[in-house]
This record gives C-alpha cells, sequence and structure tokens, in this order.
C-alpha cells in the first residue's frame, strides 16, 4: 500500500485505518476498551488483532503506543504491515501466527501524551508492586522541581539551573535522572505508578488469551524520541541473560541494520529502566522462550525531546493555560514524536519491515 496513507493524523483515524486493514485481512479480532473517552470524545480502546491461528507455537507481537504519542508513528507500521502481501506470506510460510495490539495506551494516543490517564509512564510500571519495594531515583529528586517550575515559559533562572545541572554532570546523566523513572512524585515525569494501570491489566489480560499455548514468543514494540531522525536504534528488551542477549543479536543484527544495542552494557541510547513491559511476557506466559525488542526511531535530538515533555507535563498540572500555550506545547510533542514527512515515514516502514522479515526467520532457528 502506500506508505503515507498507512499514517494517521489522529487516534480516532489510526483506530478505523488499523480495524478495516485488519478486518478486510481476516483477522481475528478482539478490543479491550479503555474506562475514558478520547480527546474527541471517541472510544478508546486497546485493540487486538491475530493473524495467524490461535494455537500456533510461534507468536510474533507487534506493538504500538505504549507511550501513547509515539503510536502516531507505530500504528502507521502496523496498519502497512496489516495490508503487505508479501509480510503476511512470510509469515504463514514460517509457521508465525502474528499478534497486532494496537494502541497499548490509547488515552496518551489519542490526547498525544506520552502517559497514561493515571500520569503514569507505561514502560516503568511492570512491577512487583504486592511484594517489593520500588526502586528510588534520587537523582530525579533533585531537579523534579526544577524540570516542573511554577510558570512557563520557564523563567531565565530556571533555564539557568537546568543548564549548569547538564554542565555540571553531562547529558548522558540528566537524561538517566529524568527519564530512568520514579515512583514518589505522581504529578512528576517518567512515574512508574505505585500500582498496575489500566493498561498493564489488559495487556497481561491479552497475553493471558493469546500467549499461553506460544513456546517461542518474539517482540517488537515501536517507540520513538531517542537518536538520530529516521534511525531505529534495536533496543534489547529482554531480561539481563547473555544467551538472551545473543539470540537476539543473531535475529537482528546484520543486513545493513543498526546492530542490538542493551542498556545493560551501555551500548543503548536509553538509560537503565526498571518496570519494563516486556516482563509481562514471563509473568504470563512463563511456557514460551521469549525475545524482545523495543524498535526506538529518532526524532529530534534529546534535550529537544525533554523540553518537549517537560512542556506536556507542565500543561497536565495547568490545565487552565491559555488555548495558544496548550496548541503549541501539543505541537512541540507532536513534532518531538513523529516526524511529519514522507521520507521519514519511508525509514520507518523499511526498517520495522526488515526487522519483521528477520523475526520469522529467528523464530524458526534453533
Amino acid at each position: 500500500m502506500n506508505t503515507h496513507a498507512a499514517f494517521s493524523a489522529s487516534y480516532a483515524t489510526a483506530r478505523a485505518k488499523f480495524l478495516e486493514a485488519a478486518n478486510t485481512a481476516g483477522m481475528t479480532l478482539r478490543s479491550y476498551e479503555h474506562p475514558l473517552k478520547g480527546r474527541d470524545g471517541e472510544t478508546l480502546a486497546m485493540d487486538v488483532a491475530l493473524d495467524g491461528p490461535p494455537d500456533a507455537e510461534k507468536l510474533f507481537m507487534v506493538t504500538s503506543a505504549c507511550h501513547g504519542v509515539e503510536g502516531y508513528c507505530g500504528s502507521g507500521v502496523q496498519v502497512y504491515a496489516a495490508q503487505d502481501a508479501e509480510w503476511r506470506a512470510k509469515a504463514r510460510a514460517g509457521g508465525v501466527a502474528v499478534l497486532y495490539i494496537h494502541a497499548l495506551n490509547p488515552h496518551g494516543f489519542s490526547y498525544a501524551r506520552r502517559t497514561t490517564h493515571e500520569n503514569v509512564d507505561l514502560n516503568r510500571n511492570f512491577h512487583d508492586f504486592a511484594s517489593q519495594s520500588l526502586p528510588v531515583n534520587e537523582a530525579y529528586r533533585e531537579i523534579h522541581d526544577l524540570l516542573l517550575p511554577a510558570q512557563w515559559p520557564p523563567a531565565a533562572e530556571n533555564e539557568a539551573a537546568i543548564a549548569a545541572y547538564i554542565d555540571t554532570h553531562g547529558v548522558a546523566r540528566y537524561q538517566a535522572a529524568v527519564s530512568q523513572g520514579q515512583h514518589e512524585y505522581a504529578d512528576g515525569m517518567f512515574f512508574g505508578g505505585t500500582a498496575p494501570t489500566w493498561n498493564n491489566q489488559a495487556l497481561r489480560q491479552v497475553l493471558r488469551t493469546f500467549g499461553q499455548r506460544a513456546k517461542r514468543i518474539a517482540w517488537m514494540d515501536l517507540h520513538t524520541g531517542l537518536g538520530p531522525s529516521g534511525v531505529g536504534e534495536r533496543i534489547f528488551a529482554s531480561e539481563n541473560d547473555p544467551k538472551t542477549l545473543a539470540r537476539a543479536r543473531a535475529w537482528w543484527d546484520g543486513g545493513g541494520a543498526t546492530p542490538v544495542t542493551s542498556f545493560y552494557d551501555g551500548s543503548s541510547s536509553s538509560a537503565h529502566l526498571t518496570g519494563l513491559i516486556w516482563a509481562s511476557v514471563p509473568d504470563e506466559c512463563p511456557q514460551a522462550e521469549y525475545t524482545g525488542m523495543a524498535m526506538e526511531y529518532g526524532t529530534v535530538p534529546i534535550l529537544d525531546m525533554i523540553a518537549a515533555l517537560r512542556a506536556d507535563h507542565w500543561l497536565h498540572k495547568h490545565p487552565e493555560a491559555p488555548p495558544e500555550m496548550h496548541a503549541a506545547i501539543k505541537r512541540q510533542m507532536m513534532n518531538a514524536f513523529y516526524v511529519d514527512t514522507d521520507e521519514w515515514r519511508t525509514q520507518i516502514v523499511a526498517q520495522a519491515r526488515q526487522a519483521m522479515f528477520q523475526t520469522v526467520d529467528g523464530l524458526n532457528t534453533a
């Protein structure tokens, strides 16, 4: 299909395109409706489409909008794949069932936010809240008030303090302090929550329904916001196990692709994170060998991305902000997580498609 046509300018349009493409392809569809409505009053849902038999031993998950606003990219990949005859034939020939989960975080997708409706970063929310203490991000404590000042745009003194922190500690430490996740400031950035979100619980239900008969599970979770524009970094998304990392690199390295990176060994553009969404697979499907990666597409420089998130979190705390400021901050968010050009969209689809073909081959290796 036309690459441009696979992408959408709103969550409602993206959802309609996905459901139509999956239905036309004869996939098994199921929707998990969100308790709230979207920005324009539309129904929100985590929509699931299974392309292949429900008892397949090899299952490949392709997911979008873990961080809502990033769904503008991921949805386009999923819609394109659902109509890609060559790709679908490749998966069928390899005995691989493909599970598309459209909009892991539909609320954030609709409202152009990264977080859930609880202001939780879904990819920091997969902890054992019942029996384990939550990690403490002491570095975030130091800068929470600087990140979200009382006024916006920030005063010169605030910007100078942020710049001084970066000068002293470096950009990498600043990124880690902000982004590794925290569980103390419910109104803050990268808040991992203190209990499982609706999205966490819905995903686990999906896995119990569609994943418990598989012997091998692969997962490509589509993200944006880190790295050079248009480049898809393949970030290892499994337990810190040398054998699993070696398998991921055997599957997805090579062929001119960006090498598989890992924040465990410092090779990734991502900070070291906890509470990651991939933990749901070994929890809910312990019978399966699991191999996963996050496909992280670059958009804007890291400091610009963090600046957009600061503005959006400030706006969330200040709903009384004037309409012009609201619109400007939402434009800033969209620009930080989605590059609205056909060149970028073509790069996105091509790299995802390559990784998808490699995944089928990988699932069929010993």
